[in-house]
């Protein structure tokens, strides 16, 4: 079995790539299709981590850090899944049963459990999320960081800052 791992190379030209089995790859396009040939993820070649700005290393999103094809397949498919099943008409619905502040679990709980998913089958919450950002965006919702507990009249309490809505908050 040949042995790939793709690195990005130093060059005359920008993107310039090179695989242990010994290919040139000229340009990330082609890179990503070796990539993929070979069943590793097309994102980070394979590597397991992204930089997505210099200076910044994470694990891969794309693959969640395996650095293989597989599991970044399966990845794209459960958001994809997820973008057709969440709509924003589903998280609208949802939303406008509450009278005021909430978490955006709570939100994602009642997504899925009005579709009937299980827990881990689709990105319930990063979906949810976004909806809800498109949202704030639309100036339909604020979304807000509530504190837990007021301690006094200047200290508040943070146990699990998550985001929250308020319908009027008199600004």
């Amino acid at each position: 079995m040949t042995k790939h791992a793709i690195s990005p190379q130093a060059g005359i030209l920008d993107d310039t790539y090179a695989c242990d089995c010994g290919a040139v790859l000229a340009g990330r396009m082609t890179a990503e299709v070796h990539a993929a040939e070979n069943g590793l993820c097309s994102a980070c070649f394979g590597s397991t981590v992204e930089y997505p700005v210099p200076g910044l290393r994470r694990p891969c999103t794309s693959c969640a850090g395996t650095g293989r094809r597989r599991e970044q397949v399966a990845w794209q498919l459960a958001h994809a899944e997820a973008e057709h099943m969440i709509t924003m008409a589903v998280v609208r619905g949802v939303v406008d049963r509450y009278d005021g502040p909430f978490r955006l679990s709570e939100i994602a709980d009642a997504v899925r459990d009005g579709l009937g998913l299980p827990p881990g089958r689709l990105p319930v919450g990063p979906r949810v999320r976004d909806l809800l950002l498109e949202l704030q965006a639309a100036g339909e919702i604020a979304m807000l960081s509530a504190p837990d507990e007021m301690i006094g009249t200047d200290m508040v309490l943070y146990r699990d800052p998550q985001w929250q809505r308020a319908r009027s908050l008199g600004f």
